[in-house]
């Protein structure tokens, strides 16, 4: 493909007003999340300086959100997706403002604060969905891989400057970073009402337990699908080395909120820079490959965090862990996107965030949970060294996954 068909094709892209609405959204929300994680993972670090308590705030997500995501996916295939989106965002805000409120009220125990971070996880149920699979409603099949990566663009640049922002804000206060997160959601729902999608044909069958389950039966029949995510679930879910971030910042290499919040924008740079690259020319061969060897990376990458005692080898292994991490993220979402129905892409969406929820939350409580055990850089260690572990029993398991060439052609 030339350089004037990719710039013809990222300008027809952006001409989409929904998609540009969309973008902005999300990106905004997404500066907002990671700004609120770094203030609640340095604020509930520095009233325990206990690291499980680190591994309770992914819990507190976790268990909402693998409780009620399923039947979130089967809403995301009955209702009004950006209206799903909407009411998330609404919800996210709710628990900023309760975070300041707590945060103004002085507390002294991380109680209240995983109580709010309960609440955002059963908004984060709905929103994974219902997001995923509002995206290919709104472009054309023939750029939805282009979006993908424009979109997984924008994700990364709010990694990057999420945290520091939030890192630079909690200097002059918690209060100030979650005020700041609370406005941020209410512009993303501003937007995100302006964002227009096709009338839904209505479903054929009541809602059951049967049509709940369609999704994680249709992943179960498509072994590549499978492979794909449980790949990424068991990958993060020891390498979840981002969780132990405020010890290993404030023990281990002594900095502050604002080097926290440096180390935390470091996987989105090196996520970033490779984004960016598979926007402009996105992976059409040897997916497999390397998808796997983005995982190998990943877990290399862990270890050599974990082993490292300086600032800024410190900061070069989280930048190349999410570059790493990007690759097999993009290959999964092109993956089950393309493959899936849009009559079941709600289901099978949600099916997909249960293994990115557990990997993500459940790493969290993992990794927070062996810190106790056996110290934060042990931890991270063994967590790198089994996800290279993964990636090797995965290879062998999924020869069909391994060998992957390219994609097939999307679907509707």
């Amino acid at each position: 493909m030339t350089g004037s068909t990719q710039r013809a094709e990222f300008a027809t892209l952006m001409a989409h007003g929904s998609f540009a609405r969309y973008l902005a959204a999300r990106s905004l929300a997404a500066v907002a999340v990671q700004m609120l994680t770094v203030a609640v993972g340095w604020q509930v670090y520095e009233l325990t300086r206990d690291p499980l308590d680190l591994g309770l705030v992914g819990l507190s997500q976790f268990l909402p959100f693998v409780v009620l995501v399923l039947p979130a996916g089967q809403v995301a295939d009955r209702r009004n997706r950006r209206a799903i989106v909407s009411a998330c965002y609404a919800i996210e805000l709710v628990c900023a403002l309760l975070l300041l409120w707590f945060t103004l009220s002085d507390i002294h125990a991380p109680w209240p604060v995983f109580g709010a971070m309960t609440l955002f996880g059963v908004a984060r149920a709905f929103h994974m969905p219902a997001s995923q699979a509002l995206l290919p409603n709104i472009v054309p099949p023939e750029l939805f891989g282009r979006a993908v990566a424009v979109n997984s663009s924008a994700w990364q640049v709010a990694t990057i400057a999420g945290p520091a922002l939030g890192g630079l804000l909690y200097l002059a206060g918690p209060d100030v970073v979650y005020g700041t997160v609370a406005s941020l959601f209410a512009v993303a729902i501003i937007l995100m009402t302006g964002v227009r999608t096709p009338v839904m044909p209505a479903p054929t069958e009541p809602a059951s337990w049967h049509t709940l389950l369609e999704g994680l039966r249709f992943v179960f029949r498509r072994r590549m699908i499978l492979g794909a995510i449980s790949l990424d679930l068991f990958a993060v879910l020891f390498g979840g080395a981002t969780a132990l971030l405020p010890a290993i910042a404030s023990d281990v290499l002594h900095v502050g909120p604002d080097g926290l919040g440096i180390l935390r924008a470091a996987p989105g740079v090196g996520a970033a820079v490779i984004a960016a690259w598979l926007a402009w020319r996105p992976i059409s061969r040897h997916v497999g490959a390397a998808m796997f060897g983005g995982v190998a990376v990943f877990g290399l990458a862990t270890a050599i965090f974990g082993l490292s005692t300086s600032f800024w080898l410190s900061l070069a292994a989280l930048a190349v862990l999410g570059a790493a991490d990007m690759v097999s993220v993009y290959i999964r979402h092109m993956l089950v996107q393309l493959e899936t129905p849009d009559e079941i892409r709600g289901r099978v969406s949600a099916v997909n965030a249960v293994f990115i929820g557990a990997s993500n939350e459940l790493g969290e409580f993992e990794s927070g949970l062996t810190a106790s055990w056996w110290g934060v850089r042990p931890a991270v260690i063994v967590g790198g060294v089994a996800s290279i572990v993964v990636a090797g029993l995965w290879a062998r398991w999924f020869p069909e996954l391994r060998r992957m060439h390219h994609f097939e052609n999307p679907r509707a």
